[in-house]
């Protein structure tokens, strides 16, 4: 029997099935770079999401969409010049960071572990040379008065956080995150972590621990030798004398404004003499003081000091199920609060990797490299539980926290901003004249 089909619509329906086919064809084409782990399945929707809207394009981007600078990014190496005092983190940073961008988005990512003024110095030292598009750096750990200095010097590229993807779960209203050491971050570092300064103490050595500075500077009186910290300018020495500053001047604020001499004079002087007050009742009579943190860590851990003071809320934790520290011990924060900041990472200007940089910043902002860095170096997240779907706000929740680590919710409650950058050089500088050299 003949066919009664008209040519014409005979011609139409073989061009539509082979619409189809070729569909289906490149459907099952398969892309070991697009297809993510088992451990990233449920994360690759979330990271490939829209940026936010009403953001627009970093420079350099214009008229790019966020998939856009995720293929330019494949195939490109991505210099993270970062902090590398802890071991927990460098391997965080190696193996799992590492192995996810290689196997979501083919970056590769070589951690160069150096200290933060020599990375700047290395950008600073590029600039100089006119090495204005080829630097070494594609991305740095950054806070406070490096960045500050970057800032002022040009140093950086941006704005580009905000159009991040996953910066829908950072609380932009939070000035801890806003604001990095009082200055404005305005796009040009993005988060992915935050630090706290607690107290640790065992609880059979100290019963009741002193939540207040008064009663910490009784405490001290009372038990001589049982307490110090680390001399200036270690960091968290120096979070220490900032926080017995806030209270000898009964504000913060001035400390969040720009540097005025005539405050420094009216401020300072009598928080250097509230250190030299308990300076004779400090371990080793204040003749010495720990030269570092981790000095400090290890005179807590022989038992010759009672307190150690640390930035990293979760470490007590780690190291009393390591059986570091004894079994008992404790942290806990002043009923007026405790020193907080975020670590960021933000791009120099002569990066020439800053598509694989962006998609380097995005990656530790997803919520399981959020999640992830808990469990594994006990970092704070930088995301907002309140900003999370149900479901990933519940994972977080359920975390174990450790007997050691306050709430979440503690915490949050008895944050304090840090100092602008030249606010802190002036402090190291009067506690070196007038405390440590007195």
């Amino acid at each position: 029997m003949k066919s009664s089909l008209h040519p014409m619509l005979l011609v139409l329906i073989i061009i539509g099935m082979m619409a189809v086919l070729t569909k289906c064809q490149s459907e099952s084409v398969d892309n070991p770079a697009d297809h993510p782990t088992s451990e990233s399945t449920t994360a690759l929707p979330m990271e490939m999401a829209l940026t936010p809207e009403g953001e627009y394009p970093p420079p350099g981007f214009e008229g790019k969409k966020w998939a856009d600078i995720v293929n330019m990014a494949r195939g490109q190496t991505v210099n993270w010049y970062m902090w590398g005092g802890s071991q927990d983190t460098n391997t965080w940073v190696t193996d799992y960071v590492a192995r996810q961008l290689r196997d979501r988005y083919g970056v590769t990512l070589n951690a160069v572990f150096r200290n933060i003024v020599d990375s700047v110095s290395q950008v600073r030292q590029e600039r100089a040379a006119g090495q204005n598009t080829h630097g070494a750096v594609d991305l740095i750990w950054i806070n406070g008065e490096n960045f500050q200095a970057m800032r002022e010097e040009q140093l950086l590229y941006g704005p580009w956080s905000l159009y991040l993807p996953n910066t829908v779960f950072v609380d932009w209203q939070d000035e801890i995150i806003a604001r990095d050491f009082s200055l404005p971050v305005d796009g040009y570092e993005s988060p992915y972590g935050k630090a706290q300064i607690v107290f640790a103490y065992n609880q059979a050595k100290v019963e009741s621990p002193p939540t207040t500075i008064p009663g910490l500077f009784e405490w001290i009186k009372a038990n001589p030798g049982k307490f110090t910290y680390p001399a200036l300018p270690d960091f968290t020495g120096t979070a220490f004398v900032c926080q017995i500053c806030y209270w000898t001047a009964g504000r913060y604020d001035v400390f969040q404004a720009e540097y005025d001499q005539s405050k420094a004079d009216q401020y300072l002087p009598a928080c250097y003499e509230a250190l030299n007050g308990i300076e004779p009742f400090l371990w080793n009579q204040g003749k010495t003081y720990p030269i570092s943190a981790t000095e400090q860590e290890e005179l807590f851990k022989a038992g010759e000091i009672f307190f150690d003071i640390d930035y990293q809320t979760a470490n007590t934790s780690k190291r009393v199920t390591g059986g570091i520290y004894p079994p008992l011990t404790r942290t806990f924060v002043f009923e007026s609060g405790t020193l907080a900041n975020t670590h960021y990472v933000a791009i120099p200007y002569n990066s020439p990797h800053k598509a694989g940089a962006m998609v380097v910043a995005n990656f530790l902002l997803s919520l399981e490299a959020q999640l992830d860095k808990i469990t594994k170096w006990g970092d704070s997240p930088a995301v907002s539980p309140m900003l999370l779907p149900m479901e990933w706000r519940q994972k977080f929740n359920q975390l174990p926290r450790g007997a050691a680590t306050l709430p979440p919710g503690v915490l949050a409650e008895h944050r304090l901003p840090e100092p602008r950058p030249e606010w802190i050089e002036a402090i190291e500088r009067g506690w070196l004249q007038h405390v440590a050299n007195d």
